[in-house]
């Protein structure tokens, strides 16, 4: 089978939006398993451009993956994560931070609102945006409205958090296959690729993100031991609730953690 037969959705994407400098975003990726472009987008904000192997030759869905991985993001670091994806049939984001449980919002691909209300109120207070103003845009895009589809309603959300210091890159638009959005990506002139677990620390990264395990700092342990605990939970919690990504976050934080134990006992002399 070739690659463009294999392919189970061709036209799902996705955006990571990480509210941190390119540099820190770039420590923490790795955990991921898959290098993908890094650019910065904003004065306070980078994104991550997934490739989505796992939902392009594979059989999670591109929603159920974007939030394992914002979940696993957000554990490992001190920002939140927002992730943005589509496919054929609906759109919608995951909100990410800190050990707090993930919220997001769905549309169909016509635009039908299929989200709670109160997701974009707590959506706004964990962002710090303002309670009336962007409360009342965001509240917008969860009234119906035949002439408005899934992906316009993304590019909305977008436009409320440009208040927020949010700024795309040109070509980083929702509604792009994921191939596309990579080419676009790497073609800026600021584009990086992140690299896979494993790989010995810049310095620039033992300076940012000493707490990783990879850099093994004094806090590497305890927070790999934290992050098996917590992943341990998370994917007994996910088995008894299939759907959404609570199983692939929690397998990905014990992966992590105990690639983080490993490498601080390999390091013992």
């Amino acid at each position: 089978m070739s690659t463009e037969e294999s392919v189970s959705d061709p036209a799902a994407g996705a955006l990571l939006l990480c509210r941190a400098e390119p540099d820190s975003v770039a420590a923490v990726a790795p955990l991921l398993g898959e290098r993908m472009p890094l650019v910065r987008a904003g004065a306070e904000w980078s994104v991550l451009v997934p490739r989505g192997a796992p939902w392009r030759h594979g059989d999670e869905p591109v929603d159920r993956v974007l939030t394992g991985w914002a979940a696993a993001l957000a554990v490992g670091a001190p920002w939140p994560v927002l992730a943005l994806w589509w496919d054929a049939d609906r759109a919608g984001y995951t909100l990410a931070s800190g050990f707090r449980r993930p919220v997001g919002y769905v549309w169909l691909a016509d635009g039908t609102p299929a989200g709670e209300d109160e997701a974009m109120r707590t959506f706004a207070a964990r962002l710090g945006l303002d309670p009336v103003l962007d409360v009342q845009s965001l509240d917008r895009l969860t009234n119906p409205d035949p002439e408005v589809d899934a992906r316009t309603r993304l590019r909305g959300l977008l436009a409320v958090l440009t208040r927020a210091g949010v700024a795309l890159p040109a070509g980083l638009d929702p509604g792009r296959p994921a191939d596309r959005l990579g080419e676009a990506a790497r073609a800026l002139p600021d584009a990086r690729r992140t690299e896979a677990a494993g790989r010995h620390p810049t310095a620039d990264e033992s300076r940012l993100a000493p707490w990783m395990p990879w850099v093994g700092g004094p806090g590497a342990r305890a927070l790999a031991v934290a992050q098996v605990a917590a992943g341990l939970s998370l994917t007994a919690w996910g088995l008894r609730r299939p759907a959404g990504g609570w199983s692939a976050a929690g397998a990905l934080l014990v992966a992590h953690g105990a690639l983080g134990l490993a490498y601080g006992t390999a390091r013992r002399p």
